[in-house]
């Protein structure tokens, strides 16, 4: 009786070494969707008025932690019953975020022209507010839901040939990692500002040691998420590159003598440049 018990206790000890040491490949496979994650949520999450900016995040958290609990079922399903459907879609995934990737340098370099936006006589009241709140909710839950999707089948994808069991606790487990992890820093990323100005507030001295400490937060809030934007396209570019030469058999040995990094980010580009025109042909097309 007592071997029968120590024997489940090393049973469990061993799965649990396995989850930990699964999990650290799985966070490191889905480490640039995260980054993408960052820069998108922190975007979204500012722009409103302080006291709202908690509330608001506390919203698209909520909205996360519910996709990814329509995400994990499904895609453990089609783990047990049609794994081929994982890398279709683990593929498919990879073309979206290579076409983002490459979309957002287009942008950078040719701008999109956007129509002038009407001056409001009028200030906004209280209800358009709360429905401008509740649109920039809704669009940063879908987005999420769409990059959940990713993070989920790219985690899944490491582990796919291990046992159900297996796949279940680390791919959830670096599910809620995803959800705590960068909800909370984007949730310190757009405070920095109010913390900033609680520096500079701190005491009645002209340009003490505070007010430096605080004007830097201040200042460097719109410098954090735009190099989390860049950081996040070229991670977007690197995971789909991954994607493609890891489950393509024929991009497996592509260029043997370059760095591999180097190899996946010219195959996203390449790749995401090709979808971004597919793309763009398809619209010229339905427009005429």
């Amino acid at each position: 009786m007592a071997s029968g018990f120590f024997a489940v206790l090393d049973d469990v000890a061993t799965l649990l070494d396995d989850v930990a040491s699964m999990s650290k490949i799985a966070t490191k496979k889905t480490a640039g969707i995260l980054g993408d994650d960052l820069a998108v949520n922190a975007e979204k999450a500012s722009g409103f008025v302080s006291k709202r900016e908690i509330p608001v995040l506390w919203a698209i958290t909520k909205g996360s932690l519910l996709n990814k609990l329509i995400i994990l079922p499904i895609a453990f399903l089609l783990s047990a019953f049609l794994p081929v459907a994982v890398t279709i879609i683990l593929i498919l995934g990879g073309l979206y975020l290579a076409y983002e990737g490459a979309e957002k340098i287009h942008e950078f370099f040719f701008p999109h022209h956007h129509e002038a936006l009407t001056i409001q006589k009028e200030a906004p009241s209280k209800k358009d507010i709360l429905e401008l709140e509740k649109e920039k909710i809704k669009s940063a839950i879908l987005t999420d839901f769409i990059l959940s999707v990713e993070i989920v089948i790219i985690a899944l994808g490491t582990v796919i040939k291990e046992p159900l069991t297996t796949q279940i606790i680390v791919v959830s487990v670096v599910a809620l990692l995803a959800t705590v992890g960068v909800y909370g820093i984007v949730a310190l990323i757009v405070r920095m500002d109010e913390f900033g100005v609680r520096l500079i507030n701190l005491n009645e001295q002209e340009n003490s040691f505070s007010d430096k400490v605080g004007r830097f937060f201040v200042n460097a809030l719109p410098v954090v998420i735009k190099s989390l934007a860049v950081i996040g396209t070229i991670a977007l570019l690197l995971v789909s590159g991954g994607i493609f030469v890891h489950n393509v058999p024929f991009l497996h040995d592509v260029l043997p003598n370059v760095p591999s990094i180097l190899v996946e980010f010219a195959i996203g580009l390449v790749v995401g440049f090709v979808v971004l025109l597919l793309v763009k042909g398809i619209k010229k097309i339905f427009k005429k």
